[in-house]
């Protein structure tokens, strides 16, 4: 089996179902399997996919995992994949028609190649904001890191929308940590960043526009509350994955007053003050993610 497209979900059905029709416009002509992890899902997940294991002739399996986690789906996913390649597709994206082909022909390329990343466009339910600052962008999972195939440089990293490994990576590297990624409703992370610097220790890590996905993003996570609550668990994951959490804890304290006092000389100016709060944010989420290890 040359590759696995793994899916990973949790009570998206409707999503999933778009995520699994995408699949069936691929113009890889070489063998690969489906997998889909249903983590926890209360919906009526497993009926799409037996539906859409009826409507093809490739394998498609349905996996339930039990316990919740977006790295243990993940890790389940790596656990059971048949293929050389294992390609994760979000459960809210879409695979161009070239997807599958253009991360395989990657990986043949070069025998060093331990993961690869795509291209991601966002699909933005009602536009995209006017008011979100360009640092921000990649808080929602967009990535055009290039116009042709490159080797992406650290601290630059696939996201887990559109990103690929070389199965035979996990004999000599461990997985996602599963203390690192969603769990529910809270949005900790770095999982994906965390595995893919430690696969970088013996492989390369490339990125390709020529396998692209859509993203959504839907109108409930377009708002400055949800951007500033992604920033602030974002601090949470950095302090959580870091092994310095005593440098992280004592600089962030330090920093605290002088981010209060900038957001007071820039109160009038609306974008300076987006943009200390979010500092504020993520400070305050490296402050907590310190603590949350101690509890």
């Amino acid at each position: 089996m040359k590759a696995t497209v793994a899916i990973c979900t949790h009570n998206r059905a409707a999503e999933l179902k778009e995520a699994l029709f995408s699949l069936l416009a691929q113009r890889f002509k070489g063998s690969y399997e489906v997998i889909v992890v249903d983590n926890c899902s209360t919906d009526h997940t497993k009926r799409v996919v037996e539906e859409f294991r009826n409507m093809v002739n490739i394998p498609v399996r349905y996996i339930y995992e039990g316990r919740l986690g977006l790295s243990v789906a993940r890790n389940r996913a790596l656990r059971e994949a048949r293929g050389e390649y294992v390609l994760f597709l979000d459960d809210d994206a879409t695979a161009s028609e070239h997807w599958i082909d253009g991360i395989v022909s990657l990986f043949e390329s070069d025998r060093r190649i331990g993961c690869v990343g795509g291209k991601i466009e966002p699909a933005w339910e009602g536009g995209e904001p006017p008011w979100l600052p360009p640092e921000n962008r990649s808080l929602y999972s967009i990535l055009n890191y290039a116009e042709d195939i490159v080797e992406m440089v650290r601290p630059a990293v696939p996201f887990g929308a559109n990103m690929a490994f070389r199965k035979s990576v996990f004999d000599a590297v461990a997985p996602f940590r599963e203390d690192l990624g969603r769990v529910g409703n809270n949005l900790l992370s770095s999982e994906e960043s965390e595995l893919i610097e430690r696969i970088r220790a013996l492989y390369s890590v490339y990125y390709t526009p020529y396998a692209s996905v859509v993203h959504k993003i839907p109108r409930s996570r377009i708002s400055k509350k949800w951007l500033l609550r992604r920033i602030y668990w974002q601090g949470v994951s950095k302090a959580v994955a870091s092994p310095r959490k005593t440098a992280i804890f004592v600089k962030s304290l330090l920093k605290l007053p002088l981010f209060l006092v900038l957001a007071v000389a820039f109160a009038y100016d609306r974008r300076r003050i987006f943009r200390q709060i979010s500092k504020i944010s993520y400070n305050n989420g490296l402050i907590s993610g310190v603590l949350r290890t101690y509890q």
